[in-house]
């Protein structure tokens, strides 16, 4: 089923290695063009645009756009009592290892008498996305919501696009995720304007618009700015952070869900298919890719693959995913030829099914996040593994970061040097600042003295 892609003896570099492999198109630029007047539309005309822009793509014109809490109260009492567990289990596992990413705040003594302290300080508001088209992510406000807490954001807002089925309110297991996490804060808003939104605030528009803003104390405006927005989404809500970045802080372009397994012949060829198959009925844009040393266990994973999914809940979804041109099997000379086109290919996901996984793993320098040995599938990480699933796409991998608590906290430099210190290194400046004509730097220092 895998279109097959043999580098066995072949010589590549790094760059020959990652414009030959599997790759999903993500044109952000010319979706750029498509979402530039929808982000102009909500800046300018508000909850207004967001209520036409909800009719357009959602189907259905909400009632209101920012949901009302009682709403969020009402999903959370209605929530079937083993999907709450499961959340709360996932929230718990997360605020573990997002505790663990915390940087400490320290103090160094640069000259006696003077000192820099460096310290981590949160951003005060921020706008996260949840994901509802093909499927719906509570999992995701979970992932968003729970590094910002940990990050030590004071003001949390969740969009999340209205559902027909719910008479324009976001699906309902999104609003009992926001409510067992304390978020009040939710927006019915999609796409491309949700993140013009977070962006740009939007402004009341009607009595309905004006009684949401009075109920949550914020005047005229339904939903004020925020410092930083994060969430997956599809290739517009990607276009519409980079439109915005630099306005706000964002995340990553996240795009369309990845997964590479690096196995070899110890690998069992059943769990490397339905893995594969977990990520591949995300989206028909998916990309499965399988890097493996043994033709042998090429052929059996297609063949667990051709019984499997048919039999699929989603499987036309899984079926177009798998045999596009993002998806594929790579034929490497031996694992570290693996190790090699892994790190060039960058996964979000990147599963290691090898003899000595963990030594493996140890050489992996580009992935979102590596899954390691038979027992740590990707949904694992989905889920409950206490890592987040919002990780970059597309090869970015090899510069970004999956999401973190470092995404909503900024390093303060704070500098203290006392008379004596400043003193002793008086000379010095000057002579750097007169060597870059920069004589009034020298005189600030002098001039004390």
């Amino acid at each position: 089923m895998l279109t097959r892609t043999d580098l066995r003896g072949r010589t590549l570099t790094s760059s020959e290695l990652a414009a030959t492999l599997p790759r999903a198109a993500l044109d952000v630029e010319a979706a750029q063009e498509r979402i530039r007047p929808i982000l102009d539309d909500v800046r300018d005309r508000g909850a207004a645009a967001l209520r036409d822009l909800a009719e357009r793509f959602d189907g259905v014109r909400p009632d209101h756009v920012r949901v009302p809490a009682e709403a969020i109260s009402d999903a959370l009492e209605h929530l079937d009592p083993e999907v709450r567990e499961a959340l709360e289990a996932s929230i718990a596992h997360l605020r573990a290892g997002h505790g663990a990413q915390l940087p400490r705040e320290t103090s160094t003594e640069i000259v006696p008498g003077g000192v820099v302290r460096q310290r981590w300080v949160p951003v005060q508001r921020v706008g996260l996305y949840a994901p509802g088209g093909l499927a719906v992510y509570p999992s995701s406000v979970v992932m968003n919501a729970v590094a910002a807490q940990v990050a030590g954001v004071e003001e949390l807002a969740i969009a999340s696009p209205p559902q027909k089925e719910f008479g324009g309110l976001p699906h309902p297991v999104i609003l009992a995720a926001c409510a067992l996490l304390g978020v009040a804060e939710v927006y019915a808003v999609g796409g491309a304007q949700a993140v013009a939104m977070f962006a740009y605030g939007a402004k009341v528009e009607d009595d309905v618009d004006r009684a949401d803003a009075a109920a949550a104390g914020t005047g005229g405006v339904l939903c004020e700015p925020v410092d930083v927005v994060t969430g997956p989404g599809n290739v517009y809500v990607a276009a519409a952070k980079r439109a915005v970045m630099g306005t706000v802080g964002i995340d990553a372009e996240a795009g369309t869900t990845e997964i590479a397994v690096l196995a070899d012949t110890t690998a069992n060829p059943v769990h490397v298919a339905v893995d594969l198959m977990s990520q591949a009925e995300h989206d028909p844009a998916a990309a499965s890719v399988l890097i493996t040393d043994s033709p042998q266990l090429a052929d059996a994973v297609d063949a667990e693959l051709a019984a499997r999914v048919p039999a699929t809940r989603h499987s036309d979804r899984m079926r177009t995913a798998l045999t596009g041109p993002q998806s594929g099997t790579v034929l490497v000379d031996d694992v570290d030829h693996g190790v090699a086109v892994a790190n060039a290919y960058g996964a979000e996901h990147l599963e290691i099914q090898t003899d000595d996984a963990s030594g493996v793993a140890d050489r992996i320098r580009n992935a979102g996040a590596v899954f390691v040995g038979p027992y740590s599938p990707v949904p694992l990480g989905d889920y409950l593994a206490g890592s987040n699933h919002v990780l970059p796409t597309g090869g970015t991998a090899r510069f970004a970061s999956g999401l973190n608590v470092t995404a909503y906290i900024r390093s303060v430099q704070v500098v203290e040097y006392g008379e004596t210190a400043l003193k002793e290194l008086a000379a010095p400046l000057r002579a750097l600042a007169v060597s870059e004509d920069l004589p009034a730097h020298a005189e600030a220092v002098d001039e004390r003295f």
